[in-house]
């Protein structure tokens, strides 16, 4: 186990201790924690993404289960959301049940993943049937908003029920009052393993076909990656769009510079962001959220 300074192993001990003697303790603090508007102040969002480990997505750069240490992922989201710039998280049930016992989510934007089944390496990988939250558990949780990530594979039948899953999911949302986060990519096989077209062509694709799904689109928000040539990206949708972070990479410099020029387009919306800010590079989560803050909400 690494060494942590935001959390304390007696606040772990209280987590355990809790989810083996008290378990709906986790469901009366979701309920109860202090709410806050969706949108205030600059109308940006900040949301830090932790949803990784339940797809099978461990590695960061060339560490293979670099997220598999659950206390020091927790450690890491209570150092991001210490900061007044971080608006929210986004997780999964197991990620925001331990964060609610943890007291850490009052304030806070909490936006369900309705994660993928489709894992990263498996036969199955593009059966990307939906298999966390869904929309009727992020209402009755109290959530604020949901996400799914859409692949489509134009030449892999099985994305023809992922799409109709998730128009069905956009419809629910629209019907609570839920916003909800679209992150879609084309994508395709290649040498065994499923690659998503980063392509400014490829990306208004994904746009286009993830924007009329479902009946209502007035809750429909969009995730999308920051690209080449990303005005037109932006020019492709009405859509409230925030931004992800995508792979961390070596160069956090060059990173920041491209999130800087794309939070600037009209209708982008803010930024979404895990493993490049929760693991960077010299090991400075604090710092690194900091900036990725001060980039989001501009003094």
């Amino acid at each position: 186990m690494t060494d942590r300074h935001a959390l304390s192993e007696s606040a772990f001990e209280t987590l355990r201790t809790l989810r083996a003697e008290s378990p709906g303790t986790i469901a009366e603090r979701l309920t109860a924690r202090r709410r806050r508007e969706l949108l205030r102040g600059d109308g940006k969002l900040f949301i830090v993404a932790a949803d990784h480990p339940a797809r099978g997505a461990l590695s960061v750069g060339d560490d293979p289960t670099a997220m598999a240490n659950r206390y020091d992922l927790l450690d890491r989201m209570a150092t991001a959301l210490q900061n007044p710039g971080v608006d929210g998280v986004l997780g999964t049930p197991d990620i925001i049940d331990d964060l609610a016992a943890l007291g850490l989510l009052d304030d806070k934007i909490v936006v369900g993943s309705m994660n993928r089944g489709g894992l990263r390496g498996a036969s199955f990988e593009m059966d990307d049937r939906y298999t966390s939250y869904n929309v009727r558990a992020i209402v009755d949780a109290g959530l604020d908003f949901a996400k799914t990530l859409i692949r489509v594979n134009l030449e892999d039948p099985r994305t023809a029920p992922t799409l109709e899953a998730t128009a069905h999911a956009v419809n629910e949302a629209a019907r609570h009052k839920l916003p909800i986060m679209l992150e879609p990519f084309m994508s395709k096989w290649i040498d065994g393993k499923v690659v998503n077209d980063l392509s400014p062509d490829a990306v208004e694709l994904s746009v286009a076909i993830a924007s009329g799904l479902g009946t209502d689109s007035s809750y429909t928000w969009m995730k999308l990656p920051v690209v080449p040539d990303m005005e037109r990206v932006m020019e492709s949708t009405t859509l409230p769009t925030l931004l992800l972070g995508g792979d961390p990479g070596t160069a956090p410099e060059e990173t920041f510079a491209s999130w800087e020029k794309a939070l600037a387009l009209p209708g982008v919306r803010g930024l979404t962001v895990g493993r490049t800010l929760l693991y960077p590079p010299d090991g400075d989560v604090a710092g690194a959220v900091d900036t990725a803050a001060s980039l989001v909400h501009r003094q």
